[in-house]
């Protein structure tokens, strides 16, 4: 029994590490042609501080240079801004006693506490310059980390899967 649980012990590591990935959300106009636009300005970036505007600015860009776009500091085919903001969830934690649940009297017993977990929120859009229409957003939301360069990390990996699509085929 021991040497069973020990050889699924990796297995459940791998399901709790990868049970919470950033939650991404993309969304764009069906009708918008992507593939005419070559260049991006800035409108702006609001986070936290300047050091989190700056590594958002940083990974939008590399990914934005990755499908082929340039930037320019001003006059882009379209505009590109970001929102992040931090926030704070209740999470329902419940830990059961007498595991592995039922005794000889009956159910064990179990105690549930609630544990506040922060919560970052990246929202980034793509308007056309001109126009100022809407073309694509992508929203990503991820529980954070008390260390920042855990949090770097977890932007970075959310951008990317923002990205990963990017930019849509036209429908029709």
């Amino acid at each position: 029994m021991r040497i069973q649980s020990l050889a699924l012990a990796p297995a459940f590591l791998f399901a709790v590490a990868t049970a919470f990935p950033a939650d991404v959300v993309v969304d764009y106009n069906h009708n918008a042609d992507f593939s005419q636009i070559h260049t991006y300005s800035w409108i702006g970036v609001r986070a936290g501080d300047s050091l989190w505007q700056d590594r958002i600015m940083r990974d939008v860009d590399a990914e934005l240079s990755a499908k082929g776009w340039q930037k320019a500091e001003a006059g882009g085919d379209v505009s590109v801004s970001a929102f992040g903001r931090t926030g704070e969830r209740d999470n329902l934690e419940t830990f059961y006693t007498g595991f592995p649940g039922w005794r000889w009297r009956g159910w064990g017993g179990m105690t549930t506490q609630v544990v506040p977990e922060r919560v970052g929120t990246l929202v980034v859009d793509v308007f056309q310059s001109g126009t100022k229409e809407l073309l694509w957003r992508g929203r990503a939301s991820e529980v954070l980390s008390s260390k920042p360069e855990k949090n770097d990390k977890k932007v970075e990996e959310a951008v990317n899967k923002m990205f990963k699509k990017f930019p849509p085929h036209p429908k029709g």
